[in-house]
């Protein structure tokens, strides 16, 4: 269109409506008519369309040689459409033709088609039928030869029933009485191989139960039978442990053999003991029913783990774990523990009788159970014995080996013997807490309002109860130690009521007069521990069959014992150590500085000093008034031996500090050492028992008499007496300004021993006497002194040979 003539269409009001693209006919109507102008909107129309006409006219003008040409192009694609027109109506005409011709040949296959699957349809059932019929005959002739050809015949079975399978063969006369007798005889081969199968299991032979399993194999149920037989023997082992516990068979037993039928169902308190009788003897007989029951579905299994199929050579156990059963034995072990578990504790609750026997008598049911499991173990003996000659089963196949240790891999290390004895956990815990009552009951009861410790008839009265708590649970390993536990707990429990009964004020320590009533009465508990520790300690050495475990919680309960006993005996100990050392302190105010006596001078004085002659007084009353209060003398000596090697170690300590020291001061001294002997003999068995305390005693003894040089060669310095302790007597040989180390500490002699106490090391004390020496040297260059005592040269080679020695 002519850009000015579409401009002017825009621009004017009435036209420009028309261009719009949501132009509406009816609606511009409406607006025209209601606005009353027809007339105006008329001419305006004829105009528009004139406008329009001429547009057309000069557009005609302008191209009318295109629309010519056009026009012309038209004329030929008539012509075109028309052949084409002509042509399809040609091959409509052949395709009719083709169509007659093709249409009766297509009928006639379509016919003969189903002719053919009609024919092969009848051939196939011409085939079973004859197969059928052939079979038949075979089943017959094989059925009369009895269990011989009974896996065959189930063969034969099995593939008549393949045949009978996606079709339906019912309604043919020639096989109807095949048909009747073949399901006749499937019942047959079932009721024989069923019965074979029973015999088997009863008889425990192998071969019967092979030969059965091999039928229902061939006849396509394998799984299902023996699952069946499983169950059926898990059945019946539930229905005796029912009649077992049942309180009401119980007495009808007990009413029929008295000959009194109708007594009452719930046995009376005078017919419990016959009541327990038959209730032992009924538990007795289910251990041999479910050993019983064990050894046929163990039987069962030994068999599937070693029978193959002749044809397919697949393992009769691998064929259950297709199909979701891996292991029988352990299907049927776990439900027997169930039942087991679940039947004793509703007769438990249903019968207090029954309660009181499970839970009073609980060894016995333990051995029992004890007794079953070492039978069954036999079956894991017997199957480690066989060799298979079969080709090797996979590893997914449980085979015949150790049946509970396969149980125990399968429940993820639970064991079969404590899945077992979990059915009596109940009955356990309830004796075990009777148990420990028992035990627990004749200590609280010697120990009640009492304020002294039991006497040894009390103490046998536990130790029977001990005895026979841990006799009883000899039947098995587990129960004795935790009956062993509850001992130790007993043990425990008796040291903590003795412990009580101690006396721990001061007067349970005091040396000075005679034994006051704490000291007598913390010995008769030491005393009574002592035959408490003795008795416990025969009883378990008579244990020899109890596990170590059992033996080792005892035995560790009894430390106890002795840790007690050697605190109740320690105060006393104490104050006789502080006492030796207080007497031993007092040879610092004698006099040893004096000269030798004269040969014919007469002496009227006594072999040994004022303070030995003490120290020998004070031991002997302290062995007599004290120790030989306590009975058990190994242990008394035991304890005191350490008081004997204490005493001689600070009567060696301070006989090195003694100074001055003369010639019959020495003399004095070396009786005082032989006076030892005497003095610490009621602390040991023999003298030569102290060891290394004994040798520094006599060892050092030899010394006083002899010189620095052949003091410092001596072979028992260093190994026997120690090099301080030498170095200490050298003081004493020392001139009075060459100090000891005391004195140059200006400490006194009881301080010096209490930082040698606190001080063990012995290059602690070397390192104390270095600095005493060095002390000694500034002094005397401190006066100008122009050399140094005779003795330091030696004192200090000896303290660098000791220092040496310790590097």
């Amino acid at each position: 269109m002519d850009p000015e003539l579409l401009n002017r269409l825009q621009d004017d009001e009435v036209f420009n409506d028309f261009l719009q693209h949501d132009f509406d006919v009816d609606e511009h109507t409406n607006q025209v008519m209601q606005s009353m102008a027809i007339s105006q909107q008329l001419s305006k129309l004829a105009e528009g369309i004139t406008l329009l006409d001429q547009e057309l006219h000069s557009q005609v003008v302008a191209r009318h040689e295109d629309l010519l040409s056009q026009a012309t192009g038209i004329e030929t694609l008539e012509g075109v459409l028309q052949m084409m027109q002509t042509r399809i109506h040609s091959l409509q005409g052949a395709v009719e033709r083709i169509k007659g011709k093709v249409l009766e040949p297509y009928n006639k296959i379509v016919a003969r088609t189903a002719q053919l699957r009609r024919l092969q349809e009848a051939c196939d059932l011409l085939r079973r039928i004859i197969r059928i019929l052939y079979l038949s005959k075979r089943l017959d002739v094989q059925l009369q030869g009895g269990a011989r050809e009974i896996t065959k015949a189930a063969q034969s079975l099995n593939e008549l029933d393949y045949l009978y399978q996606g079709v339906d063969l019912s309604g043919i006369e020639a096989i109807e009485q095949d048909s009747k007798f073949i399901a006749k005889a499937r019942k047959d081969v079932e009721g024989q191989a069923e019965k074979m199968l029973e015999q088997g299991m009863e008889t425990q032979n192998q071969t019967q139960v092979a030969t059965s399993l091999q039928v229902f194999h061939n006849l396509g149920c394998l799984t299902e039978v023996v699952m069946r037989v499983v169950d059926n023997i898990r059945k019946s082992l539930e229905v005796n442990v029912v009649e077992s516990v049942d309180v009401r068979i119980i007495s009808q037993h007990q009413g029929h053999s008295k000959g009194t039928p109708g007594r009452a169902a719930i046995p009376t308190v005078g017919n419990t003991p016959a009541f327990r009788a038959t209730l032992w003897t009924n538990m007795e007989k289910l251990m041999d029913q479910i050993y019983s029951a064990c050894g046929q579905v163990q039987h069962l299994q030994k068999v599937l783990a070693k029978k193959r199929d002749p044809v397919t050579h697949i393992c009769f156990i691998d064929a259950l774990i297709k199909e979701g059963h891996p292991g029988i034995m352990h299907t049927f072990w776990d439900s027997m523990t169930n039942i087991l578990s679940k039947e004793f504790t509703i007769a438990a609750n249903s019968s207090t009788f029954v309660k009181q026997a499970f839970e009073g008598e609980y060894p016995k049911l333990l051995r029992l159970y004890n007794d079953l499991w070492r039978r069954l173990q036999q079956y894991s003996t017997d199957m480690k014995s066989q060799v298979i000659t079969d080709s090797p089963i996979p590893n997914t196949t449980m085979s015949e080996g150790d049946l509970f240790t396969n149980i125990e891999k399968q429940t993820k290390g639970t064991s079969p013997e404590q899945a077992l004895k979990e059915s009596l956990s109940s009955f356990e815990n309830a004796y075990l807490s009777r148990s420990l009552s028992r035990l627990l009951d004749p200590i609280n009861l010697v120990f009640s309002g009492a304020s002294n410790p039991p006497s040894e008839e009390e103490i046998d009265n536990i130790i029977k109860t001990i005895s026979s708590e841990l006799n009883v649970s000899s039947v098995d390993a587990g129960l004795s130690i935790t009956i062993a536990k509850n001992v130790a707990k007993t043990v425990q429990m008796y040291t903590i009521k003795c412990e009580q009964l101690l006396s721990t004020d001061g007067d349970a320590s005091q040396v000075i007069g005679p034994p006051t009533n704490g000291q007598t009465k913390n010995a008769a508990v030491v005393n009574s521990l002592y035959y408490l520790h003795g008795a416990i300690t025969k009883v378990t050495t008579a244990l020899s069959a109890f596990p170590d475990q059992a033996v080792e919680a005892v035995q560790n309960s009894l430390q106890c014992v002795v840790q007690l006993m050697t605190n109740a005996i320690k105060p006393l100990l104490t104050s006789v150590a502080d006492s030796i050392e207080a007497i031993i302190l007092t040879m610092h105010g004698e006099d040893f500085s004096g000269p030798s006596k004269e040969a014919g001078d007469q002496s009227t004085e006594s072999p040994c000093s004022l303070y030995m002659k003490e120290l020998q007084g004070f031991i002997s009353r302290v062995q007599t008034d004290y120790f030989t209060q306590f009975k058990c003398t190994e242990f008394t000596m035991d304890s005191v031996q350490p008081l004997a090697c204490r005493t001689i170690e600070l009567f060696v300590r301070h006989a090195s500090l003694l100074r001055p020291l003369g010639e019959g001061g020495k003399m004095k001294l070396a009786a005082d050492f032989a006076q030892m002997e005497l003095a610490v003999a009621p602390f040991c068995r023999r003298i030569t028992d102290l060891g290394r305390h004994y040798k520094l005693l006599r060892s050092f003894r030899p010394l006083l008499f002899q010189t620095a040089e052949h003091i410092v060669s001596s072979s028992a310095l260093g190994e026997i007496i120690p090099y301080s302790t030498v170095l200490h007597f050298l003081f004493a040989k020392s001139p009075p300004d060459f100090k000891s180390p005391h004195q140059v500490a200006d400490w006194s002699p009881s301080r010096y021993s209490q930082w040698l106490d606190d001080h063990t090391s012995e290059k602690e004390r070397l390192t104390l006497i270095r600095g005493t020496l060095e002390a000694y040297v500034q002094s005397v260059r401190a006066r100008q002194g122009k050399e140094f005592a005779n003795i330091y040269p030696i004192m200090l080679q000896l303290l660098q040979q000791g220092l040496q020695t310790l590097e």
